[in-house]
Parts: structure tokens; sequence; C-alpha cells
């Protein structure tokens, strides 16, 4: 698969994410992965937290990012 240069498609979107699905707030190409901060093209978005609000590069990068919330959640206790 060629990439393509994200910046040549337009600026960063703004998304609600929904269960299984995500609505435009404001347009753009890409949102950022809010753990590694790469541009992900909103065609090539399959990864996010609804209750975080975030957006995941891939599987291994969400996954990771649970574990440090759910961590997280237990030392505040």
């Amino acid at each position: 698969m060629n990439r393509i240069d994200i910046s040549d498609r337009g600026g960063e979107a703004r998304l609600r994410y929904l269960d299984g699905d995500f609505q435009v707030i404001s347009p753009g190409a890409y949102v950022r992965c809010a753990v590694t901060g790469r541009g992900i093209p909103l065609d090539e978005l399959r990864y996010w937290s609804v209750a975080l609000q975030e957006a995941y590069v891939d599987a291994e990068t969400s996954l990771r990012r649970h574990q440090e919330v759910a961590e997280s959640s237990l030392r505040h206790r």
C-alpha cells in the first residue's frame, strides 16, 4: 500500500467517537493518535476510545492505552 502524505489531503479533523462509528465535528483528512502523536487518515481510522474520546494508530497502541488507564484508576482508589 502506498502511503499518501496526509498533509497534502487537508488538515486535522475533530471527531466525536461513538460506538462503532464517529461523527465529524470539524472536517479534515486525519486525526492524531493520542499515544504516539502520529496522524491517522480518516479512511484508516479503526481504533478509538468512546470513554476517553481518543484515537489510536493501531490495536497494540489502543490496548496499551487502555491498560495504562486501568492501572491509573486502580492506583487512585
